[in-house]
């Protein structure tokens, strides 16, 4: 894979960076949604593609990519498909650093070093190149105000910032309401974008524990005679009385 193109993991981290403060919106969830681009990346790369709601590897070849690479390594070591929100919620947090410094060395963002109250040493990060950006900016905007299906990479992108709740940084306020909710709909024109939006999701919320599928309610246990409820122990007057 050359570097002539921007990967997804790339584009949402820059998406992310608040050009006046140099730091990320939504840290948190926002190393979810790095391990969810790996895998749209991954898979428009042809080397994984999805099995349901688990991503098999399809091709082990390596993409060029060193963060990717490693990315998919650990994919082909499982053996067999894994879930999307246990790869997602898997220990590999702390990928917003690891894109930071990648960036950084691309030339794309430099450090800047500070101090918060005056003692705790900070590291901002400020694009180099605010145009690229803005150009990220005006594929999501002209997918949201057009109404046009977007490409697959643009469409991915966009479920990926409603998933770890970037839309809110950049449509703000009542007036991005309409926006927000445009963004959130895109999420239905990328197959692979929308299930591994759908795994930060759940990864978020707290339900990757169990199968989408197994996720209805069950159904109202039969009674049985260790559930029905055990009546009294009639004696002396009142065994009398029951047997007239």
């Amino acid at each position: 894979m050359g570097r002539s193109r921007r990967t997804i993991p790339e584009e949402l981290l820059l998406l992310a960076l608040d050009p006046a403060t140099g730091t990320t919106a939504q840290p948190q969830s926002l190393d979810l949604g790095l391990a969810g681009a790996q895998l749209v990346e991954l898979a428009l790369a042809g080397r994984i593609a999805p099995d349901g709601d688990r991503i098999a590897v399809v091709m082990p070849r390596p993409t060029g990519d060193p963060t990717l690479d490693s990315a998919l390594e650990l994919l082909r070591r499982r053996g067999s498909p894994v879930r999307a929100v246990h790869w997602i919620g898997g220990p590999r947090l702390g990928l917003r650093q690891i894109y930071l410094a990648h960036l950084e060395r691309c030339g794309m963002v430099h450090a800047v070093a500070g101090q918060m109250c005056g003692v705790l040493p900070t590291t901002r990060y400020q694009a180099t190149d605010t145009e690229i950006s803005r150009e990220i900016r005006a594929r999501l905007d002209s997918a949201i105000r057009t109404g046009v299906p977007p490409d697959p990479r643009t469409a991915a992108l966009a479920a990926l910032a409603h998933a770890v709740g970037l839309g809110k940084h950049l449509y703000p306020g009542n007036e991005g309401r309409s926006s927000r909710s445009r963004l959130r709909d895109l999420i239905r024109h990328d197959p692979m974008g929308g299930l591994v939006a759908h795994a930060v999701m759940d990864v978020q919320n707290g339900v990757a524990a169990q199968p989408r599928r197994d996720r209805t309610p069950a159904p109202p246990a039969r009674a049985t005679a260790s559930s029905v409820p055990l009546q009294p122990r009639r004696t002396g007057a009142m065994a009398r009385a029951a047997a007239h």
